[in-house]
């Protein structure tokens, strides 16, 4: 809901429990007036009559209280805009007028020939943010163009949550006091980046799991970026994001060109850290993931079984072991085309190899779907190998500084994207490709981080890396359009590219290359703080894990860890013995039941991953499903029961394994036995609502 002050220079905008406020002084001065809990249109015009603190010789009065400062006069803060415009820097804007459409607020401001407008839009009790730059005069280079800049109230004793790692360990959660300063997080590399998550989080006065005040931020991209929280010398606190790391340069607009920023979305819970991130999942699967509706298939991906050495019968047996599981969705992975025998070569050539497919995907992938299957393939657009008919033809279309090194990272270049040529001649391949066979999948890979960032001839070459996510983009929308039964999946060696932006164009997101059952209970756990379940592709492979630490676990242990999302399987079936086919085939059968409550159902996070007993729980209508692991039982204790949250207190809940009925208000203050003992061992406990 928006409301409109009677001056015309106070706005309100509202959610189920939520407002955000803002408001325009008398000398057009766009100041924050309120971020947190929901307040009436007379509140927020009592806060906008507010006097500004007063003046002092060495500090700025705006500083901490604009809704979005832009660079020059007086001011101190990080800018969230930064141009030049015919070599002078800043920006001297003042106010044009206010539009309203479809619950979404623009305002309008001028600085010469730049127009620039702040966008605004509630979802839910999630604040959505943009910028928009439309430039009718001489052209302005475009330094910083931060979608939004977020204010805090006056707290003490602010902690900031976010989340970390690096290949294999990604979404690790951490949470530190703020001190005085900038604290920056963010990725150099052209993509979203295994280090961080595009999200922070801050609370104050001792938030927990289920109660206290969070504010959280998220970034829909899927570029260099960087999120900057500032704690200023006055102690308020400001959280500033968008696109590109750093100031040397993003675009330059010529007169007649225009720029929207992405959405930098915002959030307020009193409901802690777990109500944040229940109102942040409910958010994307409404608005962000397409078809969210539809609960994803159990998948097969047969890349840990065969790595490059594939061949079409190979395939096929692996199949008929998949179908047999109860696998809905059979995936080949690399390997299937060009001279793709190794990691060295092929990469470009988008059409199967001869020797391994001779008659090309279509014999497979109706095989495949006559098992009672879909079928999916992996690919990687962005990517080339120099030893590729693709390079070969076009050396020219990858990204390269003139007169220094191309840099191969994993056998591999970047293709320049951003090219019109390149983005054509990757449209007709992949057009082509879902042409001529049924593919009802794709893996979307991107292994490669920037390095030589370069567009020779290109009169401003920075924008690359703005343009190439823009065509990245566009790519996947044309494809969508083109091909709507197929699905998408995001993968960038694991979880490299995973934020709002490319969520909202792919069905789901590969989380990490990591599949050890024990170490993604922690990655999931950071993944959950901002992602909903129903996006989280998680497998099962093969015990010992190979991969990273030849740690043994049960099966039993591998699929209730990959069951708290999409679950898959990607281990050797050629190996897997009957008894272990047998047992994979009830958990399959298991995870389909509890499906929908899993991927569209609320999370609560019962106990977090940290050496003992960890458990979620989840809530969908009548329906309760709790997943339980418990990594080590120490002097024969007894394990403690799990206090179930989001229960109705007087009604009764019935265990669908045990047949017990418990009383909704002792499962949440008493708790249940998880029944569990040992070493890796885990459990799923289902109750209905009766």
């Amino acid at each position: 809901m928006l409301e409109i002050g009677g001056d015309g220079r106070t706005w309100l905008l509202s959610g189920p429990t939520s407002s955000y406020a803002l408001s325009l002084t008398e000398d057009d001065t766009l100041l924050h007036l309120h971020w947190g809990p929901r307040i009436g249109l007379a509140d927020a015009e009592v806060l906008a009559d507010r006097p500004l603190p007063p003046y002092r010789g060495f500090e700025s009065q705006l500083d901490g209280l604009e809704e979005y400062p832009v660079e020059g006069g007086p001011r101190f803060v990080r800018p969230a805009l930064s141009v030049r415009t015919d070599g002078i820097r800043g920006t001297e804007w003042t106010f044009s007028a206010y539009e309203v459409e479809d619950d979404e607020l623009r305002l309008r401001f001028a600085d010469g020939g730049l127009g620039i407008t702040l966008h605004y839009r509630m979802r839910h009790d999630v604040v959505e943010r943009w910028v928009t730059l439309a430039n009718e005069g001489s052209a302005v280079e475009v330094l910083r163009a931060d979608s939004a800049t977020w204010t805090l109230p006056l707290r003490e004793d602010w902690r900031l949550s976010q989340v970390h790692g690096r290949w294999a360990a990604e979404s690790q959660l951490v949470r530190t006091d703020l001190t005085y300063g900038e604290q920056v997080i963010g990725s150099r590399r052209g993509h979203t980046g295994h280090q961080h998550l595009p999200w922070v989080a801050l609370d104050t006065e001792g938030a927990t799991e289920e109660r206290g005040e969070v504010y959280g931020c998220a970034l829909a991209w899927s570029g260099t970026w960087r999120v900057c929280v500032a704690q200023l010398p006055d102690a308020r606190v400001q959280i500033t994001g968008g696109i590109g790391y750093d100031d040397s340069g993003l675009l330059r607009l010529e007169a007649g060109e225009s720029y929207t920023t992405p959405v930098f979305a915002g959030l307020w819970s009193d409901g802690g850290f777990g109500g944040a991130s229940r109102a942040w999942h409910a958010y994307q699967r409404a608005y962000v993931i397409p078809h969210a509706e539809q609960d994803r298939p159990v998948l097969y991906n047969s890349w840990e079984a065969t790595e490059f050495d594939i061949s079409e019968d190979q395939q096929r047996e692996l199949a008929r072991r998949a179908a047999a599981m109860g696998v809905e969705l059979f995936v080949v992975d690399d390997g299937w085309f060009g001279k793709r025998t190794s990691d060295r070569a092929g990469l470009g050539d988008w059409t199967p190899n001869p020797d391994r497919f001779p008659a090309g995907l279509k014999p497979l992938a109706e095989d495949v779907r006559a098992l009672g299957m879909q079928f999916g393939i992996w690919v990687e657009p962005e990517m080339v190998n120099a030893d590729s008919d693709l390079y070969r033809a076009h050396p020219d279309w990858v990204q390269f500084q003139p007169g220094r090194k191309r840099t191969e990272f994993r056998n591999q270049l970047v293709l320049n994207l951003a090219r019109e040529d390149v983005q054509e001649y990757l449209w007709e391949k992949l057009d082509n490709l879902l042409s001529g066979a049924p593919i009802d999948y794709v893996k979307w890979d991107f292994n490669r981080c920037f390095t030589d960032a370069g567009w020779p001839g290109e009169p401003y070459p920075q924008k690359l890396w703005v343009e190439h996510v823009h065509a990245f983009y566009r790519l996947l929308d044309r494809l969508r359009a083109a091909h709507p039964g197929v699905a998408f999946e995001s993968c960038s060696g694991g979880g490299g590219r995973i934020d709002l932006g490319v969520m909202a164009r792919t069905d789901q997101v590969w989380t990490s290359d990591n599949t050890d059952p024990l170490d993604r209970l922690a990655i999931q756990h950071g993944f959950s703080q901002i992602h909903p379940a129903r996006v989280m592709a998680a497998w099962v492979t093969d015990s010992p894990n190979t991969q990273l630490n030849d740690r043994v676990s049960s099966l039993r242990f591998r699929f209730v860890s990959a069951m708290a999302g999409v679950l898959g399987v990607g281990g050797d079936l050629a190996k897997w013995s009957e008894e272990e086919l047998a047992e994979a085939r009830e958990w399959v059968e298991l995870y389909k039941e509890i499906r929908s409550v899993v991927q569209r159902g609320d999370l609560f996070r019962l106990r977090p991953p940290a050496g003992g007993l960890s458990a979620v729980q989840y809530v969908l209508d009548d329906e309760v499903v709790v997943l339980a692991w418990l990594q080590a039982q120490h002097y024969g204790e007894p394990v403690a029961p799990l206090r179930l949250q989001g229960l109705e207190p007087t009604k009764t809940y019935e265990c669908r394994e045990s047949g017990e009925v418990h009383r909704g208000a002792v499962l949440m203050h008493h708790g249940m036995p998880a029944g569990l003992r040992g070493d890796f061992d885990a459990a799923v406990i289902r109750l209905r609502r009766i």
